[in-house]
């Protein structure tokens, strides 16, 4: 079964300057989740990844291709079939300090969008505080502010926020990458976690290969608007086929200084040979 389907899905924005040509940053991707599933989108900034996720929400409009949520066509849906929509597809942005209004206490955050979707005052008040609860906030939560908050807390109120409404899918911006490592494992496992009891699907985009590989079911590298490798998680973030998700992982600190001066070695190695080769050529490992 199939709750998300893109596709050929391209997009492409207006050039710069007077008759300038469109340029198309995605160039016909396919890709599909099923419920309770993580598919991980994997990218250097300027990839491309974002727009794909900007594209399931509705931020963007495809110039070509088809999105289809549980065998719907919402490619192109108007504003009142999005209203809809927000129901059953949720996002968590990137920054946890510009995400929240910092003029509202946190249960008015969260209490807003469930009224206006239909419940009741007290119904509401009632789900935000099983919400703050499940995420590991405190129980003042509510009547706090988000600026006395920490980033990991905050993310943890975002997270949340796209839970509301109980969603079937999420998609999540690089939701850890303002965050520090230790904060940032906290709010995977906590992820990984709400899936299971909730059987949330997610479009998780991120650059980083090993925050991929923590939280993923199924793994797609994105270059330059291209979706080059696909295949299960361990597959493509340890033993990946593609060059360039190869140079990806060899990209990736590691603690140990002697192990990543052989990778930053045998990158510059892997990078000088493949200088010739088109990256453009995808390649994918779905059995």
């Amino acid at each position: 079964m199939t709750l998300l389907n893109v596709s050929d899905l391209r997009v492409a924005f207006p050039g710069r300057g007077f008759r300038a040509k469109p340029v198309e940053v995605l160039h016909g991707l396919s890709f599909d989740i099923a419920p309770a599933e993580t598919l991980g989108i994997v990218g250097e900034s300027g990839s491309g990844k974002t727009t794909i996720g900007r594209a399931v929400l509705g931020l963007v409009t495809p110039t070509e291709g088809t999105i289809e949520f549980d065998g719907r066509d919402i490619t192109r849906a108007d504003r009142r079939v999005r209203r809809t929509l927000s129901r059953d597809i949720q996002v968590v942005f990137q920054d946890p300090y510009t995400s929240l209004n910092p003029a509202m206490t946190i249960g008015d955050i969260l209490t807003e969008p469930l009224v206006k979707g239909g419940r009741s005052a007290h119904d509401a008040r009632q789900r935000v505080r099983e919400l703050l609860d499940r995420v590991g906030l405190p129980a003042d939560s509510p009547n706090r502010m988000s600026r006395e908050f920490s980033g990991g807390q905050r993310q943890r109120v975002a997270i949340a926020r796209a839970l509301a409404p109980a969603p079937r899918l999420i998609v999540c911006d690089e939701p850890v990458s303002a965050l520090d490592l230790s904060t940032q494992a906290r709010v995977l496992d906590l992820l990984i976690e709400l899936q299971r009891e909730t059987g949330v699907a997610y479009l998780f985009i991120s650059h980083d290969l090993a925050v991929v590989r923590h939280i993923s079911h199924r793994v797609g590298v994105v270059l330059r608007g291209d979706l080059v490798e696909t295949g299960p998680a361990a597959q493509v973030t340890l033993d990946p086929r593609h060059p360039y998700t190869r140079r990806l992982l060899l990209a990736a600190p590691v603690a140990d200084p002697l192990l990543q001066e052989q990778r930053r070695a045998q990158r510059r190695r892997t990078a000088h040979d493949h200088r010739q080769q088109d990256d453009s050529v995808p390649l994918s490992t779905n059995a």
